[in-house]
């Protein structure tokens, strides 16, 4: 599921993934969450809030840190909530996890983040996938899946070249406007530029249109608000062989109607 949005975005999550989940027989629910607490970063209340929507993991990008209370919620035992494996060291957490889905296969799900117009302090994701493919099928992964948090599509579709035939799924996040190239690479890794945003679409990528609009034509810095408008649900499915390679993936949209309550 695409970047999880504010209020709305976890709603979204609470009343359709879980009837979603029956309709298309769907084993196993993944999602981005760093813009998940109001529009911008990840707090461990709304890491709980998607968890008990029935997503198995949730991975972050640019906005993982920007609360310090995620940094005990990264470094818990167990957590599966994962953060771009390609931060350089010291840093809290881990970039992959192991969760198992519905049909009992092991599902090793880790994080990257690009370089490119985004953070260029970051280890170079494309030496770091290689590593963090082995880590995640040496701790009994059958199958695997990245999500590849980036701004540029040269960078997200150079690096599903460069792991085709060796990674189950490349998925882009991040610049929360879903791409038509969903699509099964040669060697059978499922690639889509990016799965788009679960969230409030009446929007500029999830924040209100006025505060955006004011920044453009003044050039001076305005607060950004999240929308509460136009809740939709996107998300790409992907079909796995026993082998872990990719069979299939189609991406969904699903529009949700709903008063958020409260604050976004």
């Amino acid at each position: 599921m695409g970047d999880v949005f504010s209020k709305t975005g976890r709603n979204l999550a609470k009343t359709i993934l879980p009837g979603l989940m029956g309709q298309e027989g769907i084993d196993l629910a993944l999602a981005n969450g760093e813009n998940a607490a109001g529009g911008v970063g990840l707090t461990a209340r709304c890491a709980r809030d998607l968890l008990s929507s029935g997503i198995s993991a949730i991975s972050g990008g640019n906005h993982t840190f920007k609360y310090e209370e995620i940094n005990e919620a990264l470094d818990e035992a167990g957590s599966v909530v994962i953060r771009p494996a390609n931060y350089p060291e010291p840093c809290p957490g881990r970039g992959f996890t192991v969760v198992e889905a519905r049909d009992g296969a092991r599902v090793g799900f880790g994080n990257l983040m690009g370089r490119l117009f985004m953070n260029p302090a970051m280890d170079c994701p494309f030496r770091r996938a290689e590593s963090l493919i082995d880590e995640m099928k040496a701790a009994g992964a059958d199958l695997t899946v990245i999500d590849f948090h980036a701004e540029a599509t040269s960078e997200k579709m150079s690096l599903a070249h460069h792991l085709d035939g060796r990674l189950g799924a490349l998925l882009g996040t991040h610049t929360h406007v879903q791409t038509s190239d969903a699509q099964i690479l040669p060697g059978g890794l499922a690639y889509v530029t990016d799965v788009g945003m679960t969230g409030p679409h009446l929007s500029v990528i999830g924040m209100r249109p006025e505060e955006p609009i004011a920044a453009f034509l003044t050039g001076r810095n305005h607060r950004f608000k999240p929308s509460t408008d136009g809740a939709a649900l996107e998300a790409v499915i992907v079909d796995f062989d026993d082998d872990g390679l990719a069979m299939g993936i189609r991406a969904i949209r699903v529009i949700g109607a709903f008063d958020i309550g409260g604050e976004p």
